[in-house]
């Protein structure tokens, strides 16, 4: 060993370990059959994507980091093979395969580490030699497999067989079930039992499937197969759904006899909401006819007290307003005699010949001159026209007096007038008002029935 390695360190150390032909056959026919295992390897994947991909067990997301390794590995398998035909064409020392080992540990260590982190499971952790450790993975992996493939169908026997339950006792005891508890409301409440959160979780996990498919086909994690067995799941659970609902529907005939017995009971409940009613109107009716002929009677008591024995109240408001009116007119016609007079003598009026206006200005002047002499006749006039003046101011003022008490008494006639007539409408007024409030109430119950 020591003396091969002291040739093989000579320069022409190649041509002294040159290979024979055998050695290179059984070199290239080594090289055929492991490059074909590797391209094999290549395509399945490190996960064995290819077969699991056939069995419909290999998700979307190790699809594409399968991709990915294959592109990344290629380029190292290249550069692993050339540096392989190196050592081939120029076989090593002893020395050299001890140096090229101890490198070569270091360097699958960290492939070692590499792959660990690409893939899972304990035999990533070291390079496979020969196949051994890659075949007992398939064959772990194959077991593994069938397993989970046991449990799944055992789960799915077990939630076929809780479906089936659940339907009966959905037919059993749905009507007690709508009965009694209310879940939803209770719920809301805060007062729902644990059997209902626990069907709850079950309706969920029902949901999601057995092997979480929903949430695993969010995260891109779920097989075409589980997804076609949670399609044909689903299918089933609305057939289920469906007979269900058919089984529990009713009959016409027995649709026809319910309606008949709950129109024959709503029939009797509103006839008796009739007599109810129409017994209530009349007594109302009565009450508001009593109210009405008291306060009736009370109306004429008081207009007999205040009218007088004789009904003198009302005879002295008739001759008063007569009195009145003859007073209005006689007092129009004075205020339009003395507007004509004043329009004559005093105002803007007397800047302009009054029509026919002035004669009387003409026999006033001829008054005022009256008496003895000029300056005498004058002095009189002035006294006449003063005294008549003051006489005219008594006059207006005794009318103004007359006037406003004629006003007052008016005022208050026209007041006690309306007062009745008030009080005559607002009976009347409730009257109608009471009627159309009980019509308005028996409509309303006639739509509600």
């Amino acid at each position: 060993m020591m003396a091969l390695g002291s040739v093989c360190e000579e320069p022409d150390h190649r041509a002294s370990c040159r290979e024979t032909g055998k050695e290179r056959s059984q070199r290239e026919r080594e090289r055929g059959e492991r490059e074909r295992r590797e391209e094999e390897r290549e395509r399945d994947g490190p996960q064995g994507e290819l077969q699991r991909d056939r069995q419909g067990t290999v998700t979307e997301r190790e699809r594409e980091r399968g991709g990915r390794e294959r592109e990344r590995r290629g380029g190292k398998e290249r550069r692993g093979r050339e540096e392989t035909d190196h050592r081939a064409s120029c076989r090593e020392t002893g020395k050299e395969r001890s140096q090229r080992e101890r490198e070569e540990g270091g360097e699958g260590e960290k492939r070692g580490g590499e792959r660990k982190r690409r893939t899972t499971g304990r035999a990533a952790e070291r390079p496979a030699r020969n196949g051994h450790r890659e075949r007992e993975r398939g064959e772990r992996g194959e077991r593994e497999r069938e397993r989970r493939e046991e449990r799944e169908r055992e789960r799915e026997e077990r939630e076929r067989e809780r479906g089936r339950e659940g339907g009966e006792r959905e037919r059993e005891g749905g009507e007690e079930k709508r009965r009694t508890t209310g879940e939803l409301q209770r719920d809301r409440q805060g007062t729902v039992t644990e059997r209902g959160e626990r069907e709850r979780r079950e309706e969920e996990r029902e949901r999601d499937g057995p092997q979480g498919e929903l949430q695993r086909d969010r995260q891109g994690t779920v097989t075409e197969r589980e997804r076609e067995e949670r399609r044909e799941r689903e299918e089933g659970g609305e057939k289920e759904r469906r007979d269900h609902r058919a089984s529990c529907r009713e009959t016409g005939k027995e649709r026809s006899q319910r309606e008949r017995e709950e129109g024959g009971e709503r029939e009797e409940r509103r006839e008796r909401e009739r007599e109810k009613r129409g017994e209530k109107r009349e007594e109302r009716r009565e009450r508001e006819r009593r109210r009405r002929r008291e306060r009736g009677g009370e109306r004429k008591r008081e207009e007999r007290k205040r009218d007088g024995p004789q009904g003198e109240l009302q005879r002295d408001g008739k001759e008063r307003s007569q009195r009145e009116r003859e007073r209005r007119e006689e007092r129009g016609e004075r205020e339009r005699e003395e507007e004509r007079r004043e329009r004559g003598t005093t105002g803007r009026a007397a800047e302009r010949p009054a029509r026919n206006g002035h004669r009387e200005r003409g026999e006033r002047e001829r008054e005022r001159r009256g008496g003895g002499g000029r300056e005498g006749g004058e002095r009189g006039g002035e006294r006449d026209e003063r005294e008549r003046e003051r006489r005219e101011r008594r006059e207006r003022g005794e009318r103004e007096r007359e006037r406003r008490e004629g006003e007052k008494r008016e005022e208050r006639g026209e007041r006690e007038r309306e007062e009745r007539e008030r009080e005559r409408g607002g009976e009347e007024r409730e009257e109608r008002e009471g009627e159309r409030e009980e019509r308005e109430r028996e409509e309303v119950r006639e739509r509600r029935e």
